[in-house]
């Protein structure tokens, strides 16, 4: 009987102590909700190209329409054959903006390039915009090709172009006679850019394209979207020459012709490390730059963008790129304004949102006009403030 009793209480004993254990977990499927067909029907599966989030931040805002001083786009793009009808409208629509004067870098060369500055001078608003000559590379560049395209930018400019633009063919397809690229500090266009330095006009370039485009496009690539919209836009390594390749011929380029005055166009493709910018300004007195087509750079970075433009306020120029009369309050309220987390005009460019420079006056003023006035012969200087 003791013995049995013994038994018992151990029994007892062990239902207890197992009672007390955790349960074993249950490692069975857990059974997930199917969904309905009104949820299949009203929340499809996006892509990235369709996600466009509508932010629930509140904060003041304060759109710009119209710049506060009068301007000078240096970068726009308007090719020959426009009627006069066609420039009333668009002096209409610069007028709304506070734009004075637009430079045509499309001007083109010769016969064409004449016909655009009678079409403006003939009209009831000139002056409203002036011309930048054309290289035409389409035959090839070989001997004599520089000396005769500096002999044509001197009839161009007794014409009325009152600068040189080079196009971004410049230095990745640009070709020799043979079929090889030409460099943009190839010897053979020595005579043009000395011209341009004794006729006084500057020679704006755009040479490479944003950093992003030379790398792979893959998760990594901060400009992926615009990239697999655009595939054409790539530049791959066994393709093109390298970003800080065609940086080295440009600078080259600069450092050759001290006399001669260039705008390194869409800050020289710098917007997005304004230190490297801020050297090459520093390294090249006779180089300025203009902000088209990158102020995406600058409204992620407004504290940083401020100080650089306030440091090097005599050599930054306003630009746009491409004439779209709603896009350009976009560039005045990220100049203009302290607003915060506001959109960009164009998607693809730029996953994130814009914040305000809110930039002095004074400066404000030297980027919209001042500095294009002293860069850029033959703008009339009565269309501005004299002060």
């Amino acid at each position: 009987m003791r013995r049995l009793a013994i038994a018992v209480g151990l029994a007892a004993l062990a239902a207890i102590a197992w009672s007390l254990l955790p349960a074993a977990p249950d490692l069975s499927p857990v059974p997930q909700p199917r969904p309905t067909a009104a949820q299949s029907r009203d929340e499809p599966a996006l892509t990235v190209e369709e996600y466009e989030p509508r932010s629930t931040l509140v904060v003041d805002e304060h759109p710009v329409a119209r710049a506060r001083y009068p301007a000078v786009d240096v970068h726009s793009h308007h090719r020959p054959g426009f009627s006069v009808d066609r420039w009333h409208g668009i002096v209409g629509e610069m007028d709304a903006l506070n734009l004075r004067v637009l430079v045509n870098l499309s001007g083109g060369s010769g016969a064409m390039l004449q016909r655009g500055v009678e079409t403006i001078a003939g009209s009831d608003h000139p002056g409203r915009m002036v011309f930048f000559a054309n290289l035409n590379f389409s035959g090839g560049v070989g001997p004599g090709f520089g000396e005769r395209a500096a002999e044509q930018l001197e009839r161009d400019v007794a014409a009325g172009a009152v600068g040189l633009k080079f196009f971004k063919d410049f230095g990745i397809s640009v070709r020799d006679q043979s079929g090889a690229r030409v460099p943009v500090d190839d010897p053979e266009l020595d005579p043009v850019f000395e011209t341009a330095g004794r006729l006084d006009i500057p020679v704006l370039m755009h040479v490479g394209e944003p950093l992003s485009f030379y790398e792979p496009v893959d998760r990594h690539n901060e400009r992926w979207l615009e990239l697999t919209l655009l595939p054409r836009r790539r530049l791959p390594s066994d393709r093109y020459p390298s970003f800080d390749t065609m940086m080295e011929e440009r600078d080259r380029r600069f450092a050759r012709h001290p006399g001669t005055r260039f705008i390194a166009a869409h800050m020289g493709w710098h917007a997005n490390d304004l230190g490297r910018l801020g050297r090459v300004l520093d390294r090249f007195p006779n180089v300025y730059t203009e902000t088209g087509a990158i102020l995406y750079e600058l409204g992620r970075q407004p504290r940083a963008a401020r100080a650089f433009f306030t440091e090097y306020q005599d050599r930054v120029l306003f630009g746009k790129d491409r004439y779209a009369p709603d896009e350009f309050p976009y560039y005045w309220r990220t100049f203009e304004t302290a607003d915060e987390y506001f959109d960009y005009y164009r998607r693809y460019h730029a996953f994130w949102k814009m914040y305000g420079m809110d930039l002095p006056d004074e400066v404000l003023r030297k980027l919209y006009y001042r500095n294009a006035l002293e860069v850029i012969p033959g703008i009339d200087r009565s269309l501005f403030p004299s002060r």
